[in-house]
């Protein structure tokens, strides 16, 4: 099975929460990667989405060195439409 991953840099114009994060995040530059699996037995290369996830850096004060949340990608989609 070959998986493929992408990086892209969103921006968040205000403070967002989503599903499996456990506190709203404050606005900023967040990094989403995408894991892709090479679906076999095509004429031609075709990918499916098998992951998608934050990372979410360390908030002030925090213990925690930074996190990184499984996303489900509409619901990333809606929160950047509505920013």
């Amino acid at each position: 099975m070959t998986i493929r991953t992408s990086c892209m840099t969103v921006a968040f114009k205000r403070p967002f929460a989503l599903s499996g994060m456990d506190e709203m995040q404050p606005a900023g530059t967040y990094t989403i990667e995408i894991d892709e699996e090479l679906l076999e037995g095509l004429s031609f290369p075709a990918y499916r989405r098998i992951a998608t996830s934050i990372l979410l850096p360390a908030q002030p004060g925090s213990s925690i060195r930074g996190q990184v949340a499984q996303l489900d990608p509409g619901e990333v989609d809606a929160v950047l439409r509505e920013t």
